[in-house]
């Protein structure tokens, strides 16, 4: 469904709309004397053989019309297998060198399923997604567009003949919401999407959530042998969040290269970045490690969490192929009864995130960012707030703690009392500190301010004040642009474990 290097390294994680595997049809065309219109939307790329000729010229893989003779210019409309925002478009050329167009351009439009391509050629609303730009012979031309509304069909326009082999729509589908039909929450027609995986080596893993059962092994994904330990995997972000019913993993056409087991897990965290998902902590087991067996569809209807989720990470032990990929379920939101999540969405909201947080600019961001459903949600939009910040922004929350040391008689009294967040947190650890190490502490405490010029940070739950001496005197002699990241993550921590006392 993803054609070559150049959508990965240009288009990564968004959609060929258009193709013929999601359903794309290259409905009318101007011209197609040479080569068909249906060409254009083929999902496989573009193949050339020197040696074939049909009775009208040279056999070429892709659309291409005759030579124009009169004004005017070759066009020709696709229906779009899954409707979308379309955020770049690769107008291919390959093998046409001599015979391309010199420009093209794209236009999209929102129509009826039905419409009649002959209807729709005659419209005045044809968006223009991208202006008419200059075609390269032999490669992938790739274009950002200009215009992000939902569009049904577009249409290419070459200027002024020749041929094109294939036309990818790359954007984001726009999924139809009933809200009470079960659907395949992963399909690509409803919107999901393969955002990351381990390995891709011989067939994408957009492949899995595609219509209907590929023709062959080339249809699924597949990855490399794997000769090292750990297995491989694929993240998946549905097309609406919802509950569950069952799994279905598809083996079929795999009959030597299907993986021995398989796993899926399962979190709801809308709009989640992808480094953060893959580092979260908070996956909930939805498939527990289950056989497979070769060229089979197993049905998994017995799951240990059916949700509602966002994403599934689907492992595949320890490698191999898999044709299809399956959730089978009901659109749904989580409806949390949770008394950290009502304390953070209620209207003490803000109170809340400040006492977890002295930076105003993450209190912001984290206000945007809700309503909370998950604790997934929350903890990991606390993180990805928190690290897209500034460094004055950082310095601003670390001068919400009471000094480490700085002083020893204001030490004890402070420590004596643990009414506070900050004094809590470090009490325990530093009431039972001798007077050497108090003294420590407090001019480590003073030689840390006046290199870095900010009080010195620590999550000192758990650790002795030796501990917390030690850590200080290793971290005075590190470069003031690393320290700074880390002061920065020590933060984070203590953020942490402050949203989770939050109820």
């Amino acid at each position: 469904m993803q054609s070559g290097p150049d959508h990965l390294a240009a288009f990564a994680n968004l959609l060929d709309l258009a193709n013929d595997a999601v359903g794309g049809q290259a409905l009318l065309a101007s011209d197609d004397f040479f080569a068909e219109k249906e060409n254009l939307v083929k999902a496989a790329p573009a193949v050339f053989d020197p040696d074939a000729y049909t009775d009208r010229g040279k056999e070429m893989d892709g659309w291409e019309s005759r030579r124009q003779r009169i004004p005017g210019h070759d066009w020709c409309i696709v229906k779009l297998g899954i409707p979308g925002r379309i955020r770049g478009v690769d107008i291919d050329t390959s093998h046409f060198t001599g015979n391309q167009p010199p420009y093209g351009a794209v236009y999209g439009i929102c129509a009826a399923a039905d419409a009649d391509p002959r209807v729709l050629r005659d419209r005045t609303d044809w968006i223009q997604l991208t202006p008419q730009v200059p075609l390269r012979p032999g490669s992938h031309n790739l274009f950002a567009t200009v215009d992000g509304t939902v569009v049904t069909h577009v249409r290419l326009d070459i200027y002024p003949d020749g041929g094109v082999a294939r036309l990818r729509c790359y954007g984001e589908p726009v999924p139809d919401e009933a809200a009470d039909t079960r659907i395949d929450l992963a399909a690509s027609v409803h919107g999901g999407r393969a955002i990351a995986a381990s390995d891709q080596f011989y067939s994408p893993p957009d492949n899995l959530l595609a219509p209907g059962l590929p023709k062959n092994m080339g249809g699924g994904w597949e990855t490399r042998r794997r000769r090292t330990a750990g297995n491989d995997w694929v993240l998946v972000e549905l097309g609406q969040a919802g509950l569950i019913d069952a799994l279905v993993v598809d083996t079929t056409h795999f009959k030597g290269n299907f993986p021995d087991r398989a796993r899926v897990r399962g979190v709801y965290w809308p709009g989640a970045p992808v480094t953060a998902l893959l580092g979260s902590e908070h996956w909930e087991d939805v498939l527990p490690e289950s056989k497979l067996r070769a060229h089979e569809s197993h049905v998994f209807p017995q799951l240990s969490s059916r949700g509602p989720f966002t994403h599934l990470l689907l492992d595949i032990l320890p490698c191999g192929g898999i044709a299809r990929f399956r959730a089978m379920g009901h659109p749904a939101q989580p409806e949390p009864r949770d008394a950290l999540l009502d304390a953070v969405n209620g209207p003490e909201a803000e109170a809340a995130f400040r006492r977890c947080c002295g930076s105003n600019a993450w209190v912001e961001g984290m206000l945007a960012a809700g309503p909370y459903r998950s604790r997934a949600q929350l903890f990991g939009t606390a993180e990805h707030v928190w690290w897209h910040l500034g460094e004055g922004h950082w310095r601003e929350a670390f001068t919400h703690h009471p000094r480490i040391g700085a002083d020893v008689d204001k030490l004890r009294e402070k420590f004596a009392a643990t009414a506070d967040l900050s004094a809590a947190e470090q009490g325990d650890a530093v009431a039972s500190a001798s007077e050497e190490v108090l003294q420590a502490l407090a001019a480590g405490n003073r030689a840390y301010e006046e290199r870095f010029g900010y009080l010195f940070i620590v999550k000192a739950s758990g650790k002795s004040a030796a501990e917390m001496l030690a850590l200080l005197e290793q971290r005075l002699d590190n470069p003031p642009a690393a320290e700074i990241r880390i002061a920065a993550g020590e933060q984070a921590k203590i953020t942490r474990h402050r949203l989770l006392t939050a109820d």
